[in-house]
């Protein structure tokens, strides 16, 4: 019999064919429209939507980090795809823009067949709910620098919006009220420090039920990175600016759309904190500044709007199963962000 040399090295061949055969109907799942070209190229292709008069082309790159580990822990790895689209999908809905492509990049050792289909269905699951092409992606298998089991997950979007209508934060001005969305939990965020505190502060497992979260630690840590484009679709033409509350909190990510001579004060009682984030804090003994710093704290994104479009935004944001809330307001003064 010929020794398969590669296979036994950890790369089989064989079994990466049969995977990128059953990601091609994902793939074609999600085609609409724009699509153009041929499954399996060496690269995707889309036509532009019709009727743009200045189209502003916005891409963005992002990952799930650490989630990825609860997610294999609980042999759950259908929602880290959705996660993985639908904190993208924000990342180009803060500019105007609509979300026309995705493509995603899985790298890890040993994954399965029916892993890689579960990973890959929860990515083209979400480009269907955003009526997004998946037009393609790489999955790598690389043993050696991943441990057996496990894996990586990224991807890159892909946004298009009319230059006069795209957001760069230069309409805010003194007066502007904050919306604050209601996240999902963690969304993708902070799962390094949130698994110390649950994994080793704690030693709890994901299997653990804790009465405070109303959920098993794994139900909590998994819940999907909610997507705010039905929230806010029918309005995002005409709010000042849009801050997605990821990595470094409502401070480090509000203070990005703040032009010279705005400041933004969030209040802090003005919208109900969830309980996972209270645990976090008291069972890690973690200063209120970095909670600030590393978690959403219940917003997942905060808009910023003149008086007039405040009903209309939050009833949009109702129809589509958002809560809101008026968290603040910018005042005059350097650019910056206090949370009281």
């Amino acid at each position: 019999m010929t020794r398969n040399r590669y296979a036994e090295a950890g790369v089989d061949l064989k079994a990466a064919d049969e995977a990128k055969a059953q990601i091609a109907s994902l793939v074609l799942g999600t085609h609409t429209e724009l699509a153009a070209g041929a499954v399996g190229g060496f690269g995707g292709m889309l036509r532009l939507p019709s009727g743009l008069r200045s189209p502003l082309l916005v891409m963005s790159t992002d990952g799930v980090g650490t989630k990825v580990l609860v997610a294999r822990e609980c042999q759950q790895l259908g929602t880290v795809g959705e996660d993985l689209v639908n904190h993208c999908v924000n990342d180009v809905l803060v500019h105007g823009a609509t979300p026309i492509a995705f493509q995603d990049y899985l790298a890890g050792a040993d994954l399965s067949i029916d892993q890689t289909q579960t990973i890959v269905g929860g990515v083209a699951r979400a480009c269907r709910n955003h009526e997004m092409l998946l037009t393609g992606g790489e999955t790598a298998q690389m043993p050696g620098l991943y441990q057996s089991g496990h894996f990586d997950l990224a991807g890159t979007i892909l946004g298009v919006v009319e230059e006069e209508d795209a957001l760069h934060g230069d309409r805010v001005r003194p007066g502007d009220l904050l919306i604050g969305y209601e996240s999902t939990g963690l969304h993708t965020n902070g799962f390094t420090l949130a698994r110390r505190v649950f994994f080793d502060d704690l030693g709890l497992s994901v299997e653990s039920r804790v009465e405070e979260l109303s959920s098993t630690v794994g139900e909590a840590l998994l819940a999907v990175h909610r997507s705010y484009w039905n929230a806010l679709r029918g309005v995002v033409a005409r709010v000042h600016a849009l801050a997605h509350i990821t990595g470094g909190g409502i401070p480090g990510n509000l203070v990005r759309v703040l032009p010279p001579g705005c400041r933004a004060v969030v209040r802090r009682s003005s919208w109900p904190r969830p309980p996972l984030f209270d645990l976090l804090q008291r069972a890690g003994n973690i200063e209120p500044r970095e909670m600030a710093d590393v978690f959403n704290l219940g917003l997942g994104m905060i808009a910023v709007v003149a008086e007039p479009l405040l009903a209309e935004a939050q009833r949009h944001a109702q129809e589509a199963g958002v809560r809101t809330w008026v968290v603040g307001a910018i005042h005059d003064g350097d650019p910056g962000v206090d949370v009281e």
